[in-house]
């Protein structure tokens, strides 16, 4: 049994965790899968939008309690790397060439909520629960944290964070956590609908490039980020999308990407 599975329809690239018995708990293990899947995925020509999803009752429960126990015979340099490791993984869904959605079906706890996080949509059901309970067990949401600061702002992310309660999918989505709250039976559906929308109405090059540019410009000075924006525009009205989107537009013709 593969702990991530990938498979490809109609543009979709869906990559899910299969743990189920395990919560779909992070080990090492199923991040350097996910890894893997989400490199293949951004390779895939027959790929347009990725889709993340989990079988079972829990979309991602955070570490593996088995793994949590290995980690305390752990030396500075294996934490570390370790730590690289998941960074890697997050750093890789929130920079990837494609649009990532998740399809939350469960509770997205800790590093698992930290994969909703990092992907540019989220669909969950009504019933799951998001949260960040590290300072619990003493631990701290360091990584997550760099990016939920960018995502939700200072001081939601201090709420969550620091608290380490857990919120509803409502107040999940209020805060900015996640996009859209979807009945469990219409969920699958939902995202595969939102995801067929963006794959026919939508360039390949124009979100890539606009994806980039939203994970590069917030660590720019006003005035680095504008010249940085005016090159990326000038490079993007030379593109080929560019070139036939504008070509279709002023013919009054409808384009299909």
């Amino acid at each position: 049994m593969n702990i991530v599975e990938y498979a490809v329809k109609d543009r979709i690239g869906f990559i899910t965790l299969n743990r189920p018995e395990k919560r779909n708990a992070l080990s090492h293990e199923l991040v350097a899968a996910l890894k893997d899947a989400f490199t293949q995925a951004e390779k895939d020509d027959a790929v347009k939008v990725i889709v993340l999803k989990a079988n079972g009752e829990a979309f991602c429960a955070g570490a593996d309690l088995a793994y949590l126990q290995q980690l305390q015979n752990f030396s500075y340099e294996e934490n570390l790397a370790d730590s690289d490791h998941l960074k890697e993984l997050f750093l890789r869904i929130y920079t990837l060439k494609k649009v990532v959605i998740a399809q939350v079906q469960g509770h997205a706890l800790a590093g698992g909520c930290g994969l909703a996080t990092v992907c540019d949509f989220s669909f969950s059901v009504p019933e799951a629960k998001f949260g960040y309970t590290e300072v619990k067990i003493g631990f701290i949401p360091a990584i997550v944290m760099i990016f939920l600061l960018r995502k939700i702002g200072e001081a939601k992310a201090k709420q969550l964070l620091l608290s380490g309660e857990l919120i509803t999918a409502e107040a999940a989505q209020y805060t900015g956590l996640i996009n859209f709250i979807v009945q469990r039976e219409a969920l699958e559906q939902e995202v595969i609908t939102f995801a067929q929308r963006l794959i026919t109405t939508n360039s390949s090059t124009s979100m890539e490039i606009t994806k980039h540019m939203i994970a590069s410009v917030q660590s720019l000075s006003l005035e680095d980020a504008l010249t940085f924006a005016s090159k990326m525009n000038a490079q993007a009205r030379a593109s080929s999308d560019c070139m036939k989107g504008i070509q279709a537009f002023l013919n009054k013709e409808k384009i299909q990407w």
